[in-house]
């Protein structure tokens, strides 16, 4: 039996607090838009993706990056009973973020119309000029954020940003809708959505880190925070980039209903970054306050890349499999072209995020800031040169094989230095099991899509048949370890019993 591990704890713990409020938020967002592709043509949604696009861009330049501060040192300061310096940070990221950001949302509302020449859609500058408020807002969005991940409390967060907002911009949104306003709706709520949210966030932590906000005010040394900072806002910058390149390149050689397609696939693909999502909230303060420990880090890192593989890997397969019948169910059938997007962005997001992740988390709890910065210049370099030159031959599928590229690389990347910097890896024979299952899985699932013509069939029994065929797979090679053992102790399930197991990583 393996030493118990509280970081172990807390990981599952706290991840299966954001695991459920990433659920909630991940429906609510394919809800809302499957209520948008309904109301609105392609053309319409895909101006909204590029304005939502170059706000999210924007929004990086104002924050500076300044509230990834805050999950690494608050976190420190507080393990140091220091709370007043935990404080400090948090007050001046918020002080100085407000600034920026409100500066960055003015030169935006200065210069929209040239945003709508350079991709030719005029309407682009209307709805430039109705968000630009939203940058100041994202940047007090970002603070909360990562003051609720620096206490480790991340039910509050669920609160805020998985509940609130999503409902409140669902419901205000489509009253807007079927009152006819179209682009003016999705504005409206998605600006009323953020605002509510912001203001309970901003409650929540004010009531959950008392402790920390009833403290006497210690003024931090700003040239740490800085020399943190400024890599990871440089590595902000092109990540988001990165993020919102594809749109960009479809939205110059294409039309915008080729985008608003696009963005229904990369969606869809994207969304399995779900579990990644749930445990790096938490994953980069355990990391953080133990990083001079490295069989400790090793052994966290293990545990959160197997578990992140393991369940990441059926979904993946099952909406690859049937990507074009979820697609033309979910939305409406003219989605399906985005079929092979979905299948390549579900492959390539899975290979990344169980390496770390495409922010790199692992990197940032360690401290290796300027390191994320390299790999995340790689990842935009590679999008952007294999979009640019496959969107004109390939049209969305070369934007796909972009994202797909990219991605792969900074995941090779990341596990090459880890295993130069600290001589860390996560490939372990129970690794291998988790992965090795999913074969089985993929040949149960394929007769299905490609004997069955009925989409909402496929739909309603693929993922039946691919976690059924994944669970006994696993079940049979006695996959299970201590360490799962003690994830499932903390729900309250106890599966020694039952399980077949073998213990140790």
């Amino acid at each position: 039996m393996t030493e118990h591990d509280s970081g172990v704890s807390t990981l599952a713990k706290q991840g299966s607090i954001t695991f459920v409020g990433n659920v909630l938020n991940g429906v609510l967002a394919f809800a809302i838009v499957m209520l948008m592709t309904r109301f609105v043509s392609p053309s319409v949604y895909g101006l909204w993706v590029l304005a939502t696009s170059v706000i999210l861009f924007m929004q990086v330049f104002a924050n500076l990056g300044l509230p990834l501060a805050i999950d690494y040192f608050v976190p420190q300061y507080l393990e140091a009973d220091e709370p007043g310096k935990a404080k400090g940070v948090i007050v001046q990221v918020t002080a100085t973020v407000l600034v920026t950001s409100s500066l960055v949302a003015l030169a935006l509302a200065m210069t929209a119309d040239q945003f709508g020449v350079f991709f030719r859609e005029p309407s682009l500058e209307v709805a430039l000029l109705l968000l630009a408020v939203t940058i100041p807002m994202l940047a007090m969005y970002n603070v909360l954020l990562k003051s609720f991940y620096s206490i480790k409390k991340l039910q509050y967060r669920v609160v805020m940003r998985d509940i609130v907002r999503p409902v409140v911009r669902f419901v205000v949104t489509a009253a807007l809708l079927l009152a006819g306003f179209g682009l003016l709706g999705l504005a409206g709520g998605y600006l009323v959505g953020l605002f509510v949210c912001i203001v309970v966030g901003a409650l929540l932590f004010t009531y959950r880190a008392w402790e920390i906000m009833s403290a006497t005010f210690e003024p931090v040394a700003p040239g740490p925070m800085i020399r943190y900072s400024v890599p990871l806002a440089m590595t902000s910058v092109v990540f988001v980039l990165m993020g919102h390149v594809d749109y960009f390149v479809l939205g110059y050689f294409l039309d915008s209903g080729e985008v608003g397609i696009y963005r229904v696939g990369y969606m869809l693909g994207s969304g399995l970054m779900i579990i990644f999502n749930s445990l790096s909230p938490v994953f980069k303060p355990l990391i953080a306050e133990t990083r001079d420990d490295t069989a400790l880090v090793q052994e966290r890192f293990r545990v959160a890349a197997r578990w992140i593989a393991g369940i990441t890997l059926p979904f993946a397969i099952i909406i690859s499999l049937g990507a074009e019948a979820f697609l033309s169910v979910m939305y409406t059938p003219q989605y399906g072209e985005a079929s092979a997007v979905v299948a390549l962005l579900a492959m390539a997001f899975l290979f990344n995020v169980t390496f770390g992740g495409p922010d790199g988390t692992l990197l940032q709890g360690m401290g290796y800031s300027r390191i994320v910065f390299a790999n995340t210049l790689a990842l935009f370099g590679t999008n952007l040169v294999v979009s640019f030159l496959l969107v004109p031959i390939y049209g969305i599928n070369g934007a796909a094989i972009g994202s797909a590229s990219a991605l792969v690389v900074v995941g090779l990347l990341t596990l090459g230095e880890l295993h130069v910097v600290d001589e860390i890896h996560p490939f372990t024979r129970d690794f291998a099991t988790v992965v090795f299952a999913g074969i089985p899985a993929a040949l149960a699932g394929l007769p299905l899509v490609l004997l069955v013509d009925s989409h909402l069939v496929v739909v309603a029994t693929l993922p039946l048949v691919v976690l059924f065929v994944y669970v006994a797979t696993l079940v049979v090679t006695d996959a299970f370890t201590d360490k799962d053992i003690q994830l499932a102790n903390e729900f309250g399930f106890n599966l020694r019993s039952w399980l077949p197991r073998r213990g140790g990583q």
